[in-house]
């Protein structure tokens, strides 16, 4: 046999397999499931889920964004118009909730994530015992947010004299007169972005602490007869790559939960929308367009433009933390 012969691609037509009735075929399927049916019965549930909760609203919602549709007549389609209209004439969507929601990703996201991989480096230095009773009192903020922003938060940043914060700076000569931090445009982003920050150590911080313990420390035994010196070079050269699925989930988590934030704003001020749209959120938005005024087609298109931002966003992630199997 020839060594042209040998590069030739394969027609896969002459093939005894291809060649067969789709009867056959069909036939061979069932049995292959039946083959593995308790395998199958196993992962029902989640896929179950998977379609009915996940997979059939986003075909709706891009079904819907390209419609007319108020909630009371039936979906007229319209093409494109919702999306060229959010792309050039949507002023709110424009100059605020697009820069809004870049500005609180590109800080609640990688601070977030940095600082829950930091906390949970540190974390995993300190003996077993103190090390859970450090873990749960850095990963209950995530469960007791709502409760949080009633008895720690509004109370702090009250934007009167009796508020927490601004009695204590007012006490100490820091300020004259006391600050709107949530009702004022030029310190309410801040104060959402602190807040979510402070609630950030969440499922992704507890699988980065699994990843840290889960560590073989017999690695960094070799790392230092190779030549590492520091702890920095340990977390660059052996913590890092030794646990990047955690990192992967973690990342993906962090992107998750920063882009569909949207409430926190109106919680911290008390109105909806926010003074002057200063923190309105694509989230906020969407919630603008589909509970409040009924434009659930143009509510959709904008959904499906968040999805799009969270594919890309997600892709990053796994390009920085993914191997080639996970893609």
């Amino acid at each position: 046999m020839s060594a042209n012969h040998l590069t030739q691609p394969i027609d896969r037509r002459e093939s005894g397999r291809d060649s067969e009735p789709l009867s056959v075929r069909i036939t061979r399927f069932l049995k292959l499931l039946w083959k593995y049916r308790l395998s199958y019965a196993f992962i029902a549930p989640f896929l179950l889920c998977f379609i009915a909760f996940i997979l059939v609203p986003v075909l709706l919602a891009i079904a819907l964004s390209f419609t007319y549709f108020n909630a009371i007549e039936s979906p007229r389609f319209i093409g494109w118009d919702n999306f060229q209209y959010l792309l050039s004439q949507d002023l709110i969507f424009l100059k605020y909730a697009l820069p809004n929601t870049i500005k609180f990703a590109l800080i609640v996201g990688p601070g977030g994530y940095a600082a829950a991989f930091l906390l949970a480096w540190l974390i995993s230095q300190l003996p077993a015992k103190a090390r859970t009773w450090y873990a749960l009192a850095m990963y209950t903020p995530s469960l007791t947010a709502g409760i949080a922003m009633s008895i720690v938060w509004l109370p702090l940043l009250t934007g009167d004299r009796i508020g927490y914060l601004n009695s204590f700076l007012l006490n100490w000569g820091f300020i004259d007169e006391p600050i709107l931090w949530v009702t004022d445009k030029a310190y309410l982003m801040n104060s959402m972005i602190v807040v979510t920050l402070w609630s950030s150590m969440g499922v992704g911080f507890l699988a980065m602490l699994a990843g840290l313990l889960g560590v073989n420390q017999e690695l960094y035994e070799a790392g230092r007869l190779d030549g590492i010196k520091s702890r920095l070079q340990e977390i660059w050269y052996i913590t890092i790559p030794s646990m990047k699925p955690q990192m992967l989930f973690g990342a993906v988590m962090s992107i998750v939960g920063t882009f569909k934030a949207g409430a926190i704003g109106q919680e911290l001020s008390g109105v909806f929308p926010t003074p002057e749209y200063s923190g309105t959120l694509l989230i906020s938005h969407i919630q603008d367009y589909g509970e409040v005024r009924f434009e659930m087609g143009y509510a959709a298109a904008v959904s499906v433009f968040l999805l799009v931002l969270m594919y890309l966003s997600n892709r990053l992630g796994f390009r920085l933390f993914g191997s080639k199997g996970d893609e």
